[in-house]
């Protein structure tokens, strides 16, 4: 099974071939490709500087625009009166990892 760790939004991850996961909100077509920093094919590994030669990892996706769940910050100063609310939900992308592929 190949494996590959893949960079976006500033964030790592590890995905294999079907693998669906949720990254920040890409802007493109229905077909994306990534840059693989590593490659794992069962006892090979390769580890690029920084990135794999020749690997691309292509995803579909699935959704373009998905809200994660709401995260509140709170300031509050106790006999002040000073209490401030304030609420984000980031825009997701949800994607499909389709291949893994390298040239090494």
């Amino acid at each position: 099974m190949k494996k590959a760790v893949i960079t976006t939004g500033g964030h790592q991850y590890l995905v294999s071939e079907g693998d669906e996961l949720e990254v920040e909100k890409l802007v493109g077509d229905k077909k994306l490709e990534f840059e693989a920093l590593l490659v794992i094919d069962g006892e090979n590994i390769s580890v690029g500087a920084p990135n794999v030669a020749g690997a691309k990892v292509t995803a579909d996706v699935l959704e373009s625009e998905v809200k994660a769940d709401k995260v509140i910050a709170i300031r509050y100063k106790a006999k002040k009166r000073v209490d401030t609310r304030r609420g984000h939900r980031q825009k997701l992308t949800r994607i499909k990892i389709t291949k893994i592929g390298s040239s090494g």
